[in-house]
């Protein structure tokens, strides 16, 4: 299983059709596109799935905001023809717009002349964000790598950190509702919160209908897993809900990352996968048509 890759269709580097023919060879059966506020890659991802026998999951990454905190939430089993999920993305992709333009100012103050250009060249045809302007520094010979790309001018704090007033997690969570999907909370772990932030993170998600958590998100050390899974049980308590689904992915961009490789984790045994939540509504669906 793997629940959270991206495309060319926003800021991979493999098609739809390389990425599923290659979940398929790394031995994934059940497969989410996840684009940054896209599902432009959703079709050809799933003609490719039924062509290879993988099952593709229509999925999309919105960003949004947790009060004045960056908060991605990934949307599963969603309407790609959702008039609810068009709105969501055009607002978005003016949004995204909007913080390009001010990232290549950033960089041309810096001496980067070309920047917008450069960025746009490596995006094509998806929308520009700061992994192509990352690319277009390596390319261009002003940085060694994407990595150093990111610590020295795009990364958080640096000069092309740019904010964007992003729609707000509870509106993202309605979003993903009216679209059939289930909304989950992306990559916990990776905001740098303390243990109380993220503990009051997991519980504002649950109480604004949050359906899964993404418990795995690459390879992470097992403290860290045990450790999300506890935050998870608390906050469900202290919100009085019961312990939500589990999702799990990759965060697959490009090859030779192996710690982000497709299919590299595999959720508990003793969590309830968020792919349940499917299986229950078909089930519920089914049996609302057969009532006389």
């Amino acid at each position: 299983m793997d629940l959270h890759s991206h495309s060319t269709a926003s800021d991979g580097i493999l098609s739809p059709e390389q990425l599923v023919s290659r979940a398929k060879s790394r031995g994934v059966s059940l497969f989410a596109l996840t684009d940054h506020d896209t599902v432009g890659g959703i079709a050809e991802a799933q003609r490719t799935g039924d062509r290879l026998g993988i099952d593709v999951v229509a999925g999309i990454e919105f960003s949004s905001l947790w009060g004045r905190r960056s908060v991605h939430v990934v949307g599963l089993n969603v309407d790609p023809q959702s008039e609810s999920l068009r709105q969501a993305i055009v607002l978005r992709e003016h949004l995204r717009q909007e913080r390009a333009e001010r990232i290549a100012g950033q960089l041309e103050k810096r001496g980067f002349h070309g920047a917008l250009e450069g960025g746009r060249a490596q995006a094509g045809e998806a929308v520009l964000g700061r992994p192509h302007f990352a690319r277009w520094l390596v390319e261009a010979g002003h940085v060694e790598d994407m990595s150093r790309a990111f610590k020295r001018y795009l990364g958080a704090g640096k000069v092309g950190d740019v904010r964007v007033e992003w729609p707000q997690m509870a509106e993202t969570i309605e979003t993903i509702h009216a679209a059939g999907g289930s909304a989950v909370l992306a990559h916990p772990l990776k905001y740098g919160l303390t243990r109380t932030q993220l503990l009051r993170l997991l519980g504002a998600f649950l109480e604004e209908g949050g359906d899964a958590v993404e418990l795995l998100c690459g390879r992470q050390n097992p403290v860290q897993t045990r450790e999300l899974r506890n935050l998870l049980l608390a906050a469900a308590e202290t919100a009085g809900k019961p312990p939500p689904h589990c999702s799990l992915g990759s965060d697959f961009h490009q090859p030779e990352q192996p710690w982000r490789e497709l299919g590299c984790v595999w959720l508990p045994t003793d969590v309830e996968p968020v792919w349940n939540l499917w299986h229950t509504l078909h089930r519920e669906q089914r049996s609302q048509t057969s009532l006389p």
